[in-house]
C-alpha cells in the first residue's frame, strides 16, 4: 500500500517565476507536483497551499498556519508531510516545527536554488527526494522534521544554509546528513527522529533581539534593544563565545536586570565554551549568568528562546538555562 503524502506549499524559489519586478512566488503545490510525475511511484500525493511568500519574509503567523495545517493533515491520515519553502529561512522554519510538533509522521522541508524557468532547475529533484524520505519505511512513524536537498536529508536541528546559490547549499556542521538518496536506494547514517526536546507552546509573541559582535562593536545594539523593552537577547559572539569589552559590560547590565541573554558563536562549527577572561570573554560572561547556546546558531537560538519565554517567562532563568543545556 502506497504511503499518503501531503505537500504543503508556502512559496519560495521552488514556486517562483521571473517577472519584470523580480522573481515572485506564483506556482501552486499542484503545479509543483505535476512537474514531477515520478512522485507517483513512491506515494499517493495531495497538495494544498498554506501561504505564498518568499522565505525571507516568513513570519510567526505564517509558521502557525503551517503548523496547524501539518497537524490537521497528519490527524487526517497522512503518513508524512512535505513542505515546499524558500531556502533563506528554511532551517529556521524547520527547527521551529521540530521544537513544537510531536508527531509520529515525518515532516520534510524542501525547496530550490533555481527557479523552474531557469536552466537546470533543482526543485523537481529536491521534491522527489523529500517525498521519498517522507514515504520511506525507515522514517514513517518516527516523526521528526528534516530538510531534503541535493539528494541529502538533514535533521532540522543541525542543518544550515552554507552557500547563497550552490545546489548543495545545505550542510550539517560537525554532523553528517541523516541520509543520502541515490537513484535506487537510501543510505541512512543516523537514527531517524526529532533531535529537539519538545516545547509545550506553539506560538510566541516574545521580543528577542539578536546582537552581533565584531571588531570595535560597542553597546549601541544592546542599548537600543533595552529601549524597546525586549524580553531576551541572543548574542552572536566570536570564537568560543566572546564579545568586545564594551558589549560584555552591556551584557552584564542586562543580566543584572534579570533579562535572559544567550551566547552563541558566529563560527559554523563547534560549540561555545567559557574560557577567556576580560569583560567580554566567555568565562566572564558566564560568571555574570549568560546562558550557553551550545552549537546552535544565533537565529535558531532566538526562536528557541522566544518559545521558552512564552512557555515559562523570563523570571525562570533556571528552566531557560536547563533547556539550552540539553543542547537540542
Amino acid at each position: 500500500m502506497s504511503a499518503a503524502i501531503t505537500v504543503l506549499s508556502t512559496g519560495g524559489t521552488i514556486a517562483s517565476t521571473q517577472t519584470e519586478n523580480g522573481a515572485t512566488p506564483s506556482k501552486s503545490g499542484e503545479e509543483l507536483i505535476a512537474a514531477v510525475p515520478e512522485l507517483e511511484s513512491y506515494a499517493d500525493i495531495e497538495a494544498t497551499e498554506v501561504v505564498q511568500t518568499p522565505s525571507f519574509d516568513m513570519d510567526i503567523e505564517s509558521l502557525i498556519a503551517i503548523i496547524e495545517r501539518t497537524r490537521t493533515t497528519v490527524d487526517g491520515g497522512a503518513d508524512g508531510v512535505v513542505i515546499t519553502h524558500g531556502t533563506d529561512t528554511m532551517e529556521e522554519s524547520a527547527y521551529y516545527l521540530d521544537l513544537v510538533l510531536d508527531l509520529d509522521a515525518p515532516v520534510v522541508f524542501t525547496g530550490a536554488q533555481r527557479r523552474s524557468d531557469e536552466i537546470s532547475p533543482d526543485g523537481p529533484s529536491n521534491l522527489l527526494t523529500a517525498v521519498r524520505a517522507a514515504s520511506h519505511e525507515r522514517f514513517r512513524d518516527r516523526g521528526g522534521v528534516y530538510v531534503a536537498f541535493d539528494e541529502e536529508l538533514h535533521a532540522a536541528r543541525d542543518v544550515t544554509k552554507a552557500h547563497t546559490s550552490a545546489l548543495s547549499a545545505f550542510v550539517s556542521p560537525d554532523k553528517c546528513p541523516v541520509a543520502h538518496f541515490t537513484r535506487e536506494s537510501v543510505r541512512i547514517h543516523c537514527e531517524p527522529g526529532s533531535q529537539s526536546d519538545a516545547i509545550e507552546v506553539t506560538t510566541t509573541s516574545a521580543d528577542v533581539a539578536m546582537v552581533k559582535t565584531g571588531i570595535g562593536v560597542g553597546a549601541q545594539q544592546v542599548n537600543a534593544a533595552l529601549e524597546r523593552g525586549v524580553e531576551g537577547i541572543v548574542v552572536e559572539g566570536t570564537g568560543l563565545g566572546n564579545t568586545t569589552s564594551a558589549l560584555g559590560e552591556a551584557i552584564r547590565e542586562v543580566l543584572e536586570a534579570d533579562i535572559p541573554v544567550v551566547i552563541t558563536s558566529r563560527c559554523q562549527g563547534g560549540a561555545v565554551a567559557p574560557v577567556y577572561g576580560t569583560p567580554g570573554g566567555g568565562e566572564t560572561l558566564h560568571s555574570h549568568g549568560i546562558i550557553d547556546g551550545g552549537d546552535l546558531p544565533a537565529h535558531k537560538a532566538r526562536l528557541k528562546l522566544m518559545l521558552l519565554i512564552e512557555d515559562c517567562g523570563t523570571a525562570d532563568l533556571t528552566t531557560l538555562r536547563e533547556a539550552f543545556e540539553t543542547n537540542s
